[in-house]
């Protein structure tokens, strides 16, 4: 009777004799990652690690952004030759992170003005504006008084004087 179960089954079924084991499979399917891997496994085992983690993904984050930051002004900048800029381009690529830091230094004023230039110049409409001064209430005898000089100069009449002398006075 086992053999019948066996036939039914098929090729591969757990039970025929040609039919790889288990263990045998998963075998040939794992793989160790150690021997893979110069210094060992890649896990991260402890907060430790997963700071470190953070950190280095951090501080690779911020050198992309200022790699791309440094392109932009390169091409932005309408003073420098072709020459100067594919120099710069191929300093970037050989020695990045040495030469990023001496473009900064170098160039790092002209950056930030480029910039300011490339946004619209910066905060030019807030700089003009400025702000009407508070205006004050004048104590009710000055506000009849420039409505009396509005009156003798014939801006207003006789009834509009006499509202804005009550006005004053409550």
């Amino acid at each position: 009777m086992r053999a019948e179960l066996v036939e039914g089954r098929g090729a591969y079924s757990p039970l025929a004799k040609d039919s790889p084991m288990e263990s045998d499979v998963t075998k040939k399917l794992t793989r160790n990652t150690q021997a893979n891997h110069p210094r060992g496994r890649l896990e991260v085992n402890s907060f430790s690690d997963f700071f470190w983690l953070l950190l280095w993904a951090f501080v690779f984050a911020c050198y992309l952004i200022v790699l791309f930051q440094v392109f932009v002004d390169l091409f932005r900048d309408h003073d420098l030759s072709g020459w100067w800029k594919a120099i710069w381009v191929i300093f970037l690529i050989i020695v990045p992170f040495l030469s990023l830091l001496i473009y900064v230094i170098a160039r790092g004023r002209g950056m930030a003005e480029r910039h300011l230039e490339a946004q619209g110049g910066g905060r030019r409409d807030e700089e003009v504006y400025v702000p009407p001064p508070i205006i004050s209430m004048p104590n009710p005898t000055e506000q009849i008084a420039s409505a009396q000089k509005l009156l003798d100069s014939g801006t207003i009449t006789q009834a509009e004087f006499d509202q804005l002398k009550q006005k004053a006075l409550t």
